[in-house]
């Protein structure tokens, strides 16, 4: 079950002016599902996105990455079930394929299309099934179509993920709204994850990439389930500037820092709710980091807990083996750290200083955090002014069970 997550209200969700939803059951690898998105843009959208580190990248990441290099994008495709990733050639030229028909039938170029893929490596994807698919995505395109879009590009996840903000701009109203998948193969750079957030701002495209960058670090590149990096995560942002606003094209402006705000709450909560939803996932772990000399080594420390399968582990029998925490930010790869002023709390609980056991810390008061849904571990590195928050789960029984039988 997932932690404290609840599906998203359809009607909660905000429609964003110029950009439609269609969904569609295609059979892509399993019959009477969704697994078939297709977005329609209106001409003039800026789009922009990052993507996974990983260098066996899927076909569609490749593709994504040259048409983004073109003079505009009209349309998304999504699939889920096969993530045409490993599959050679062949894969690239399923994913230009899929371009092809999309552009075929909105009356676009196949490189004003954006295709995107995530389920199981190595199997060819099914091209013939998701042409046949999308005219029923076009049938039904419509803008307060997010809830039907969240639930179509789900794989492992329990629940669809979504969400919604407004935000006022020199005094005009802007919807942004996103949805999100993944549960598993999590971590930064990016994760086993595909986002897609709109508004209906303006937003010149140099904004917009430095817009999407900055939400990314602060949401996406925060968490990790796993610790393994997949082949195909991609977070896109879409500016259909239909909002009526004076476009933004100053970083410096108080319109780029709102209108940035709205944005990264929404990545936030998504990807939140990706940790909640991780896959056998009974805790929902916030690690933050301060004290430190600048914000990858806290960053680095947080990830060297929320990656150690001996932390998660404890996490999920509520056992306080807390050295396990300590070994972790040792294993951090700060040489320099003086461990004798790092000072580390459950919640309220202060476990460790001058490198041992608080002198005020009872094991019972360990027990305790330890049994809760939700748990903070703090950490003060004591070197500097820095600081960075990772957001984690646990690892159960039920994490070795769905990857062990993933492809069943």
């Amino acid at each position: 079950m997932p932690v404290n997550l609840k599906p998203p209200v359809a009607s909660q969700l905000l429609p964003v002016r110029g950009v439609a939803l269609g969904i569609a059951q295609a059979g892509i690898r399993k019959a009477n599902r969704r697994d078939l998105l297709l977005i329609r843009l209106d001409e003039g959208a800026a789009v922009a996105g990052v993507f996974t580190q990983n260098r066996f990248c899927a076909a569609p990441v490749i593709v994504c990455r040259e048409h983004l290099e073109g003079t505009g994008i009209r349309a998304l495709v999504v699939n889920t079930g096969i993530a045409n990733a490993g599959t050679g050639e062949s894969g690239m030229q399923a994913a230009r394929a899929t371009c092809a028909a999309a552009a075929r039938l909105l009356g676009c170029a196949p490189e004003e299309v954006l295709p995107f893929s995530t389920g199981v490596i190595m199997e060819p994807l099914p091209v013939e099934r998701i042409e046949a698919g999308l005219p029923a995505c076009a049938a039904d395109l419509r803008e307060d179509n997010w809830a039907a879009a969240a639930e179509a590009i789900m794989t492992t996840d329990t629940l669809p993920k979504a969400a919604s903000r407004k935000v006022s701009l020199g005094g005009t109203a802007v919807t942004v709204t996103g949805i999100a998948k993944g549960a598993g193969m999590i971590r930064p750079n990016m994760a086993t994850m595909l986002g897609f957030v709109a508004t209906d701002a303006a937003v010149a495209q140099p904004m917009l990439e430095r817009m999407v960058l900055e939400a990314a670090d602060a949401s996406f590149n925060c968490i990790t389930v796993d610790g393994d990096t997949s082949t195909n995560d991609s977070f896109m942002l879409i500016a259909s500037g239909r909002a009526g606003n004076a476009a933004i094209a100053d970083a410096a402006s108080a319109d780029y820092a709102a209108l940035k705000d709205a944005v990264t709450a929404v990545a936030a909560e998504l990807a939140q709710a990706i940790v909640r939803d991780g896959e056998g996932a009974t805790k929902f772990i916030t690690i933050e980091v301060g004290g430190g000399r600048d914000v990858a080594e806290c960053k680095a420390v947080g990830y060297a807990i929320g990656h150690s399968p001996l932390v998660k582990t404890a996490f999920f029998a509520s056992d306080p083996n807390l050295g396990r925490i300590l070994a972790a930010i040792g294993n951090a790869g700060i040489a320099d750290l003086d461990v004798a002023r790092v000072k580390l709390w459950l919640d309220d609980v202060l476990v460790a200083e001058n490198g041992g056991p608080a002198a005020s810390y009872r094991e019972g008061e360990g027990a305790r955090v330890m049994k809760q849904e939700e748990i903070a571990v703090r950490i003060d590195l004591a070197r500097g002014d820095a600081q960075a928050t990772v957001w984690t789960c646990d690892f159960s029984y039920d994490y070795v069970k769905i990857n062990a039988d993933y492809r069943s």
